[in-house]
């Protein structure tokens, strides 16, 4: 069931953003009555799963689910259709339109995508507003497994204060800006100190198996008692919160393990917080120092302890304006840091590029709107933004060689342009090969 929600996720955000982004080109060709020969959703190899014609456009739905594509009369494109450019140009063919009505065309899918995402964090911060947690309610730091974090001497209880000098404020926050961290200012019984993160770092985190960076430390909270555990038969509910083990306070579950350790074999009081309620209950410890019980947690478990201070932002409709714009700037220029990163091999950010796999790992097994138009506006941005690399086969590359025939006043021949598209269409490949390639390596190897 849970493989179910993930893929209708992953194909529900992945049609509606192809489908929007070729009603982008589509569009503005037909305003400039331009004939568009075909409108697909996926690629139509060999056969379509449907396809119907209206008017001059077939309008279908192809069975390889890699992109999709309109197919505009007289453009050099993926089709690579030189019976119909050997021919006269006609008046109804992209060819002929002039260089800005071209330009336009283009540039559609891309804008529609922009769109798309500006639209999506409007509508999302009026309707979900934000939440948060202040970084100064963290008072007793994160916690911290990842090695490559401990081994430049970061621990749990660590408080990060600023990353690159400028100061953090909210936890969430702390994810984003590590993108681009170069240094880490934390505080912990010892003082404050800076670290100085490898130039690897992203690559490094890339090939661990661990993605963890500063992760709030949780009470524990009961999810589920394992068949297997010697405390299957005790009274224990889901988000039942263990707070002491034999009349010691317990505040984190991270504290857990070497508290067990030397009460193997044993039987232990424990104090459960139970709807706001105290409950005492008798728990066995098993030879490994373990209860059996697997841990949970949620901001609702957070807020029902106290440990911090969570934000809630609400935000009026006109308000959401100013805020998605906000947010669609900054997912921009963060997305901007990554492609940076990725494309400076040192920094070794190349190692987590992913395909299709690591979009659909995204999405959550359960359903979720907040989530689903979250991740569709960053797809959408995503999409936009590497479409505009000038490639040739991408509408950048296109955008490329318009701007050039504006400005110079001389139109690269269509034998040049052939030639272009070929070698766009081999980089493309080499990149998709790349990009899931490194998808069945992880599979394989982690």
């Amino acid at each position: 069931m849970e493989f179910v929600i993930k893929i209708s996720q992953f194909l529900l955000s992945l049609s509606l953003l192809i489908v929007l982004h070729e009603l982008g080109h589509f569009i503005p060709a037909k305003l400039f009555k331009t004939k568009v020969e075909k409108f697909y959703l996926f690629f139509d190899v060999k056969y379509s799963l449907f396809k119907k014609k209206i008017g001059e456009t077939v309008y279908g739905i192809g069975w390889l689910p890699l992109g999709g594509y309109v197919k505009i009369a007289g453009m050099i494109d993926e089709s690579m259709d030189k019976e119909q450019m050997a021919q006269p140009p006609k008046p109804w063919e992209f060819r002929s339109k002039p260089a800005w009505q071209r330009l336009i065309i283009m540039l559609g899918g891309v804008t529609v995508n922009f769109i798309l995402a500006y639209i999506i964090y409007v509508f999302a911060s009026f309707a979900y507003g934000d939440i948060d947690i202040s970084t100064e309610s963290v008072t007793d730091g994160y916690f911290v497994r990842n090695e490559i974090l401990t081994n430049l001497g970061v621990k749990t209880g660590d408080k990060v204060l600023a990353i690159n000098g400028e100061k953090v404020t909210t936890v969430y926050g702390i994810r984003k800006q590590l993108i681009a961290a170069e240094v880490i200012t934390i505080e912990n019984t010892e003082g404050v100190k800076d670290i100085t993160l490898p130039e690897d770092f992203l690559g490094q985190l890339s090939g661990s198996d661990d993605r963890t960076f500063f992760e709030l430390r949780f009470p524990f909270v009961v999810a589920q008692v394992a068949d297997s555990s010697l405390n299957k038969a005790v009274d224990l509910k889901e988000r039942d919160i263990i707070t002491s083990i034999n009349g010691e306070p317990l505040k984190y579950f991270d504290e857990i393990e070497e508290r067990l350790k030397p009460l193997a074999n044993q039987t232990i009081e424990v104090e459960i917080l139970r709807d706001k309620q105290t409950l005492i209950r008798d728990l066995k410890v098993d030879s490994n120092g373990k209860l059996g019980i697997f841990p949970g947690g949620n901001l609702t478990d957070l807020e029902n302890v106290g440990y911090y201070k969570i934000i809630r932002k609400e935000y009026g409709f006109v308000e959401s304006f100013g805020v998605g714009l906000t947010k669609f700037v900054d997912q921009i220029a963060g997305y901007g840091v990554q492609l940076k990163k990725i494309f400076t091999p040192s920094t070794g950010a190349y190692k987590g590029v992913g395909g299709f796999k690591a979009i659909y790992d995204i999405f959550p097994d359960t359903w979720s709107w907040e989530f689903f138009w979250s991740i569709t506006a960053f797809l959408s941005i995503m999409l936009g933004v590497l479409n505009l690399l000038p490639i040739p086969a991408l509408d950048g590359g296109h955008v490329m060689f318009l701007l050039y025939e504006m400005i110079s006043g001389r139109k690269p021949s269509d034998r040049f342009l052939e030639h272009a598209q070929v070698v766009g269409f081999f980089i493309l490949i080499a990149l998709v090969v790349f990009a899931n390639g490194n998808d069945i390596f992880k599979a394989i190897f982690r």
